[in-house]
């Protein structure tokens, strides 16, 4: 079966969060790099997506990272990226975005729910203050101790 329909525009994403929440159904929003996908970026998103019916994902484009981490990142293309991650069932849609923050996203769209890792505080996730202030809910997830695209590689470094 193939997944690449859930790539999609922030139009069609608007389209998408207007049909499940006629449906009634919560959209949650989350966002992130997701550079060589691991397993906390699975359990993230999978917690994520269990706080309710729908989950979009913002994913930060090349240019975006290169700004936010550096030249050297992403080590996976955009694309390659936003296409792994649509393979996971947890994930309804992806919209990728190039601004350094999700915010303009998280504007247009209105998510019921706003998850992020809980290395963030929720007075400092990106969108907060907005989602919070149209009766929306911010949510921190727990991290997967041991599991990082820094961690992994900087493991690659050392093999070599």
């Amino acid at each position: 079966m193939n997944t690449s329909h859930k790539i999609v525009t922030i139009e069609q994403a608007i389209r998408l969060r207007n049909i499940w929440k006629m449906l009634s159904e919560k959209v949650v929003f989350t966002n992130g790099c997701f550079d060589i996908l691991h397993q906390g970026h699975i359990e993230y998103l999978e917690v994520s997506r269990s706080k309710g019916n729908r989950l979009i994902l913002g994913l930060n484009t090349d240019a975006s990272i290169s700004r936010i981490k550096g030249s050297l990142r992403p080590v996976v293309p955009e694309g390659a990226r936003a296409r792994v991650l649509a393979g996971l069932t947890c994930v309804d849609a992806i919209v990728m975005f190039d601004e350094d923050t999700p915010e303009l996203l998280i504007h247009e769209l209105m998510p019921d729910i706003l998850t992020k890792g809980a290395d963030y505080s929720i007075e400092s996730i990106v969108g907060s203050g907005f989602v919070v202030g149209y009766g929306g809910s911010v949510e921190t997830v727990d991290l997967v101790p041991g599991f990082s695209t820094s961690q992994v590689i900087n493991k690659i470094k050392q093999a070599y």
